[in-house]
Order: structure tokens, then C-alpha cells, then sequence
């Protein structure tokens, strides 16, 4: 889908941050993982999300995803001020809107291939017959056309990212967040699903924001960013 814009809001960025803090409170202690973080991102950038284990990076991707709030700041996403969203707005914004790609792919290990990429359409207004063509669509997209009626056991894991990929696409969002996307996988494999990426990123104009520790990964970006202690910069 295009999101829709705030039509209150003036033009600007399609992601933007200002100040954002993220600190969790356990009993009387407290842990701040992002601390103030501005950020800008353009409709259509690739971007890499760079930083050691511990800086923030998947704490700000959740952010981004809309799968956390902020403690303090602002996140506007499209022009509009998801801070004032309410909890089932978000949801409905964060399912037709963001496709999420995750290191450990989260597969339903009893469903098929092409009923893993249905599942974010079916809260969508979609209807089936239009939905399962799109599955299929996309299943053709990544290459797995043959594996349709796979389980997940009955992939590899590059085969599976492949599923999760397409299962990040069938509601066509504007923004794929992807959280260490080749972890599992081995070089050859992990560069099959970057070009993938890339090429959903030049041909279909999405963006791209990818989380990563690894530079041959974050080589396929046109801009990194690096996080060290909840704070980043531009590489």
C-alpha cells in the first residue's frame, strides 16, 4: 500500500526521528538503551543499521517497526505523529504498512509455504482471490514456485528467509525492516537475499532498513548508520 500522509502535516521526510529515548525500568533500576537519537530517512533509501551486540540497534528497529514506543521523543513515520497513535491504530498502520524480515525467520512450522506468506494479508482487507495471487506472485518473485506446498521443515534455511521475505511483501508496505536477515545463513546464501533486497528496494522503490553487524551485508546499503551506546552517526 502508499501510506497516507498526515494531510495536517507539512512535507518532510518519510521517517523522521527527534530525541528518541528508550529506557526500561525493572523494580527500582532502570536501563537506557537509546539515548536521544535524531534521525532522518528518505522514501526509497536502503539503509544499514550498524553496531556492536548491545548498542541499540534492534531496540531502535523495534521502534521503527512500530513493535515499541519510545520513552521520550518523537517518531513520525510518513507525516504522521505515531506518538498519538492508539495501540489498535499502530497495529492496523504497522500490518498494512511495514514487512518484517527476522534473523530466525518465524515460519508456522504446520502451515505451507504459501500459507506463511498469506498470513499478514489476512487481516488485511484483501480478498483471498486476489491474496493467494499475490502469494503466489511473490513466491515466483523470490523462486520457489516448486516449494509452494513445502513446510518449513521441509526448506532450507535460505529457502525459508526466501518465504519470510515474501511473507514481508503480500500487503506491498512501503518500509521491509530487516533484523540480521542472513544470521543463519551461509555467504553464498546471505548474498542471495541481499540481492533480493536490493532489488525490491530499486525496482519496487521500497525502503529498506536493514540491521546488521556484518559488513558485507551492510555493503549492499547506500548509507549506514552506526549505533555505540543507544546514540548514532552516519558512517
Amino acid at each position: 500500500m502508499t501510506l497516507p500522509r498526515d494531510p495536517t502535516a507539512d512535507a518532510g521526510p518519510f521517517i523522521q526521528l527527534v530525541d528518541i529515548t528508550r529506557t526500561y525500568v525493572m523494580g527500582e533500576a532502570s536501563h537506557t538503551v537509546l539515548a536521544g537519537v535524531s534521525l532522518t530517512i528518505e522514501a526509497g533509501e536502503f539503509v544499514a543499521v550498524m553496531g556492536p551486540s548491545g548498542s541499540g540497534k534492534s531496540t531502535l528497529l523495534h521502534i521503527l517497526g512500530l513493535l515499541d514506543r519510545p520513552s521520550a521523543g518523537s517518531y513520525r513515520l510518513g507525516g504522521r505523529d505515531t506518538g498519538i497513535l492508539s495501540d489498535d491504530d499502530l497495529s492496523r498502520l504497522r500490518n498494512q504498512a511495514i514487512g518484517f524480515v527476522f534473523q530466525s525467520f518465524y515460519l508456522v512450522p504446520y502451515a505451507t509455504a504459501l500459507d506463511n506468506v498469506l498470513l499478514p494479508g489476512l487481516y488485511s482487507d484483501t480478498p483471498g482471490g486476489l491474496l493467494r495471487r499475490r502469494g503466489e506472485e511473490l513466491l515466483a518473485r523470490v523462486g520457489l514456485t516448486p516449494q509452494a506446498g513445502h513446510k518449513p521443515s521441509q526448506l532450507s534455511g535460505g529457502q525459508q528467509q526466501r518465504v519470510a521475505l515474501a511473507r514481508a511483501l503480500v500487503n506491498d508496505p512501503d518500509l521491509i525492516l530487516a533484523d540480521e536477515p542472513t544470521g543463519q545463513l551461509d555467504s553464498t546464501t546471505s548474498a542471495e537475499i541481499m540481492e533480493l533486497l536490493a532489488t525490491i528496494n530499486r525496482d519496487a522503490g521500497k525502503t529498506v532498513i536493514v540491521v546488521t553487524h556484518d559488513t558485507a551485508t551492510a555493503a549492499y546499503a547506500r548509507r549506514q548508520i552506526l549505533v555505540h551506546d543507544g546514540r548514532v552517526g552516519n558512517e
